[in-house]
């Protein structure tokens, strides 16, 4: 799972997001601890506690005292805007000022990404 050029403590941050995101760990559910974390991924504590505060700082996970951390109420949906944001910032505008140079309008665009969705579904 590790990817080389990115951060450690990222890629387990967004590997506990995608588990909450695919509904493998559900609102108000125990999530991995640090150390098993750390010992899944074969890295050293301190990394995967640094992935675990930055989900605890963003709200997505929290602390009880004495038992672990759980993922927050509403956790799911709030990774879901963050990503879908992400998705437009990272793919749709820079298909949309290409589309512009060409040419293309929303019309345009839409039939072209209903043609191309129609050949690569099953």
């Amino acid at each position: 799972m590790v990817e080389e050029g990115r951060a450690l403590f990222l890629q387990i941050a967004e590997s506990v997001e995608d588990a909450i995101i695919d509904g493998s760990l559900t609102e108000e559910s125990q999530a991995p601890s640090t150390n098993e974390l750390a010992a899944f991924h074969r890295i050293n504590p301190a990394t995967a506690a640094k992935g675990v505060t930055m989900l605890v700082d963003k709200g997505v996970l929290y602390k009880r005292r004495g038992i672990g951390m759980f993922v927050a109420p509403g956790a799911r949906e709030r990774l879901l805007d963050e990503r879908r944001t992400a998705f437009a910032d990272r793919y749709v505008e820079p298909l949309l000022a290409e589309a512009r140079k060409l040419g293309l309008g929303p019309a345009d665009l839409t039939a072209l990404i209903n043609d191309r969705a129609a050949v690569t579904e099953p």
